[in-house]
């Protein structure tokens, strides 16, 4: 175990690395061609409203890519249904729905860097969850030493034991980590200093416009104002602005004005920093990630979770090593936690240090329309990596289950500054 020394990973909570050995260092994203993800899912097509597509894009994000296709269909992007949120820069491929489309259309449609390709219709949307995975071909270029290649057999098994299951930089942001600290402010109802964090918190990387832009909203927020001086591209960013000009003070309408798995999103990325938080917190403490205590949760594959007790210990013990469940930690939600086990101590010590309770929990799911009632997160990634190198860059396969980000695996592998990660 080895404590990061990037001030990005213990603000995002990811204050360790399990593995021992250096890293490689490098650079992920050079080209968006180096970053390739494809979606793993089996959908079964019927005639029905919802036509299923495949979304290749590259170099795009998602939801503004999203709203290109639905201004292209002359639609509202409310209408396109997908499973999960696929990196900027890169090249993915996902499987998305559009109510009452046609091939047709579909066809018709010409955006640059998009490409979409109808597969059938269904009775069905495409919802978020429903995929079985990520694939990933991902290539790190500029080494910083290239005889750490040669010690990557031992990091293949590392990796096929398990490290810790860190919610990734994408779900926070690296050059402007502000998702969970959105989160944090609308889950207090406190929506005018969510949108000032939203609109003027700067990042590390910003053109001169937008720095501009973000700068004033911090100091006057001024809505009319700042929304001439922010870039087109940030078109999130302008409908909130848009809004409170036609609307001053009516801060929650301009969240509301967000994609609906955006708002969710800015919640979402709470539970996921609480996560990352009290994970570390048990490794700080010397807790196994792979020996179950009395109070620890299992996860089982069907979502199934039960506590370990003095009576069930010796059996969590051999269903761990059968791999036919997990280790678990609670993302906190409207539901109640207890405080039985070591972790969920932790966890109601990190909720009160941020005053949340579960109750905010359960008001923000009737105010975003988004249900927060609390899940389970397995404690350990794992999955078999598979390497070659070319030209000195290091190109790197594996898949993983949905929710798990390749930069987790990828931050263990090169414990580079999270800055070349992005």
């Amino acid at each position: 175990m080895m404590e990061s020394p990037w001030d990005i990973d213990r603000e995002l909570g990811l204050h360790y690395y399990l593995t021992e050995s250096p890293g490689t260092g490098g650079v992920l994203r050079d080209l968006p061609d180096d970053f390739e993800v494809q979606e793993i899912a089996d959908h079964t097509y019927s005639d029905g409203p919802y036509l299923i597509c495949s979304l290749n894009r590259r170099n795009w994000d998602q939801h503004r890519a999203i709203k290109a296709i639905a201004s292209g269909l002359g639609i509202s992007h409310q209408r396109i249904g997908f499973a999960g949120t696929k990196d900027k820069r890169a090249v993915t491929t996902q499987f998305i729905s559009i109510y009452k489309i046609k091939a047709e259309e579909i066809a018709r449609l010409s955006i640059p860097d998009i490409t979409l390709t109808a597969l059938g219709t269904s009775q069905h949307p495409i919802k978020l969850g429903d995929l079985q995975g990520n694939s990933f071909a991902i290539r790190i270029r500029k080494i910083s030493d290239s005889s750490l290649l040669t010690s990557l057999e031992s990091f293949q098994k590392s990796i096929k034991e398990g490290i810790p299951n860190y919610v990734g930089y994408q779900r926070f942001g690296v050059s402007r980590p502000v998702t969970h600290l959105i989160g944090f402010e609308i889950l207090k109802g406190n929506y005018q200093e969510a949108v000032r964090v939203m609109i003027g918190k700067p990042g590390s990387q910003m053109e001169d416009h937008e720095q501009e832009g973000r700068a004033c909203y911090l100091e006057t927020e001024d809505a009319a104002r700042c929304l001439h001086l922010l870039p087109p591209r940030l078109s999130l960013e302008r409908s909130v602005l848009h809004h409170l000009v036609r609307y001053p003070g009516d801060y929650l309408g301009a969240i509301l004005q967000l994609p609906r798995t955006l708002r969710s999103m800015y919640v979402s990325a709470v539970q996921s920093w609480i996560f990352n938080t009290t994970l570390s917190m048990r490794i700080r403490d010397g807790h196994s990630l792979f020996e179950p205590e009395v109070g620890d949760y299992l996860i089982w594959p069907d979502g199934r979770t039960d506590k370990i007790t003095p009576a069930t210990i010796h059996a969590a013990k051999v269903q761990l090593k059968r791999g036919t469940c997990a280790l678990a930690l609670v993302l906190p939600g409207g539901s109640y936690i207890s405080d039985a086990g070591p972790d969920d101590r932790n966890i109601h010590t990190v909720l009160e240090e941020k005053g949340i309770s579960s109750q905010m929990f359960e008001k923000v799911s009737s105010v975003l329309d988004t249900k927060f009632a609390g899940s389970f997160r397995p404690m350990l990634m794992k999955t078999d990596l598979t390497y070659e190198i070319i030209d000195g860059d290091l190109l790197v396969r594996f898949s993983l289950p949905p929710g798990q980000y390749a930069t987790t695996i990828l931050r263990e592998l090169m414990k580079a500054d999270p800055m070349d990660m992005v």
